[in-house]
């Protein structure tokens, strides 16, 4: 028996506009339930669409990011269907003329491989409601969210592994971020994946396909992971225990994630096109988009991650997980990108933003660019690194400082006794101090082999520890190495 997992995976995303889709109501996170409703929203009789013309260009710049072939014409169809969070039953989005269609995304696998991931479409459409379930003794309707841009992308069946699809997530969530098109934040559910899943099975010359089920609504990496991981377990013993479970038997169905079991659970039997009823927007016009209005898109588009982490490489000389780490999130690269540019030496300022930043702002829950130190600052501090008046340890002193200060650290070096002690001459007498009141270890070093870089590095040690931390390790160990040679 030979089984191959086959996923194609359905990414939502939720665009940072500052009003709805097709209404002037603001969006906002956490505000009180249907506070940010209108009549058009709600969907009452006789109202009117309006397209926003600013989500529009955000999905053709996501569009054009992911290699996608960008329409000149496009249209807006009815997809109809009843929920509580859809006040009119239908939602206004994109069937057969999509705004962009046949892109790719190339990601790098955990070996180190590239993968490339055909995206089928990208199309722009508006996002339901939530219904309320938890804690509550009745569902309840919040329609905030009723209207919100979203941009739903599909990719082909290419994903292969459950680390794929969340390679893929996490590529993707980079990309809107570093595009600016959304904020992407799966915590205020920016980011929703719906992974389609199935096996091809082969016994004994004989091909079966599973069924596909689709899970909805993941909004996290993890539980993105294991449901895939979860399908492909449940769906092989399935097949294991009666053959007939096929595609062609069961048909396709929805799934929800029971995230404290970790288990997919079944929902209901999966909607066809026709179930939907599409037909076009009668109270919309189609979209044209012309060269002038295209290119001013293109212009638009920043330094994508990619692009940047090979130029960190390649110009600052970062090697590659240091980069990787830099270009995890724009907030981050942009930071470090402005501190280099006011002077700061690419490699010191990597280590401190990668050492202490980052640090700082998981344990605020922030980004880079919101703990309270800036970019000025970072490129001071790491021009004293640079210039040895400063050691490492100094370094992370000063850091945790200037998040509340925002002198020079320079100044706040010498108010804190803080500056590396430079002066050979003062250098060279503790160095000569050492070396007379530790006789064995200047006979190890003597020696040559293991014993010698023991040696020295103990030396080293005596040194900066009658210095009290302030010498400067470089001189300190130049000079080691010339008396000692003699």
């Amino acid at each position: 028996m030979k089984e191959e997992l086959i996923v194609g995976l359905e990414i939502h995303v939720q665009l940072a506009t500052k009003t709805k889709m097709f209404c002037g109501c603001k969006l906002a996170f956490g505000d009180p339930p249907n506070s940010n409703v209108c009549p058009v929203c709600l969907g009452m009789p006789g109202v009117l669409p309006v397209m926003n013309r600013q989500a529009y260009e955000y999905a053709v710049r996501a569009g054009l990011a992911l290699n996608c072939q960008i329409a000149r014409f496009t249209k807006w169809d009815r997809k109809g269907y009843y929920y509580p969070d859809l006040p009119k039953n239908y939602q206004i989005s994109q069937y057969d003329l999509p705004m962009s269609h046949d892109g790719f995304l190339d990601i790098e696998l955990d070996d180190k491989r590239t993968k490339t991931i055909r995206i089928l479409r990208a199309h722009l459409e508006e996002d339901a409601g939530k219904n309320l379930h938890e804690g509550l003794d009745h569902s309840r309707v919040d329609l905030n969210r009723t209207g919100t841009p979203l941009l739903e992308i599909v990719t082909q069946p290419d994903l292969s592994s459950a680390e794929e699809c969340r390679i893929l997530a996490m590529e993707l969530q980079k990309l809107m971020q570093f595009l600016g098109v959304s904020e992407a934040n799966m915590q205020k559910g920016h980011m929703r994946f719906e992974p389609n899943i199935n096996l091809k099975i082969t016994e004994d010359g004989r091909e079966y396909r599973t069924p596909i089920c689709e899970v909805k609504n993941l909004n996290s990496f993890r539980a993105l992971e294991r449901a895939v991981a979860y399908e492909e377990w449940r769906q092989l013993e399935e097949w294991k225990n009666n053959h007939d479970y096929t595609l062609d038997n069961y048909g396709k169905q929805n799934r929800g994630w029971d995230d404290d079991k970790e288990e997919t659970v079944f929902q209901r039997e999966k909607e066809e096109a026709h179930d939907y009823r599409y037909f076009p927007e009668p109270d919309l016009v189609p979209v044209e988009i012309d060269d002038a209005w295209l290119d001013r898109i293109k212009s638009e588009i920043p330094e994508l991650p990619g692009v940047m982490k090979k130029r960190f490489t390649e110009e600052y000389g970062l090697n590659d997980y240091d980069a990787a780490v830099l270009t995890g999130d724009r907030a981050t690269a942009d930071f470090f990108n402005q501190a280099v540019q006011a002077g700061g030496p690419a490699k010191r300022v990597a280590n401190i933003v990668t050492q202490f930043g980052l640090k700082t702002a998981n344990e605020q829950d922030r980004r880079m660019d919101e703990i309270g130190v800036s970019t000025e600052q970072v490129a001071q501090l790491a021009q004293l690194v640079e210039n040895g008046l400063i050691n490492a340890s100094a370094a992370a002193t000063i850091f945790e400082i200037i998040l509340d200060d925002e002198r020079h650290p320079e100044t706040i070096a010498r108010e804190n006794n803080l500056i590396q002690q430079s002066d050979t001459g003062a250098l060279e007498a503790m160095v000569d101090e050492v070396i007379a009141t530790n006789i064995q270890a200047v006979q190890d070093f003597q020696t040559g082999g293991k014993k010698s870089g023991k040696a020295r590095g103990f030396l080293l040690g005596q040194v900066m520890q009658k210095s009290k931390g302030k010498a400067n390790p470089k001189i300190v160990g130049e000079l080691i190495d010339k008396k000692l040679k003699k």
